[in-house]
């Protein structure tokens, strides 16, 4: 079976292929313009009407869409809060301090080597010093 496809975008630098990403309500808009600049498809939850809805719609939106979501949100994780099954993959990051440049910075290099085929299903606790993978199903 044939590896990932590289493909190569204006600035040159190869990715694994653009992922398509839901940035809940609490990840600035530089943030989405910076992983657009990446190639990614984003949509930001506030620009589609969710700066105000609970976890469980913003899963349900990234799951209705087939988009990765990607959250600061320390719920995502927590089964008895919020259970997990089937769905696109969720990255939850971890930083401090809770920065646009952070978040950026960690994403860009975690997202250039994944792919949306290795994100399904898990739960991706994401930090400057580690990737946690979970498989939810």
């Amino acid at each position: 079976m044939p590896g990932p496809r590289l493909i190569t975008l204006r600035s040159e630098r190869p990715m694994l292929e653009p992922l398509h990403l839901y940035l809940d309500q609490m990840l600035q808009v530089d943030v989405a313009q910076a992983l657009r600049n990446e190639g990614h498809d984003v949509v930001r939850a506030s620009e589609v009407g969710h700066s105000r809805a609970d976890d469980y719609e913003i899963l349900q939106k990234a799951i209705d869409e087939n988009r990765i979501l990607v959250t600061l949100d320390e719920h995502f994780g927590d089964w008895v809060i919020l259970p997990l099954s089937k769905h696109p993959g969720v990255i939850r990051l971890k930083i401090n301090p809770t920065t646009s440049k952070n978040a950026i910075d960690l994403l860009t290099q975690f997202l250039r080597l994944h792919t949306s085929a290795q994100l399904r299903n898990h739960l991706v606790i994401l930090s400057p010093e580690r990737a946690k993978w979970i498989c939810t199903v």
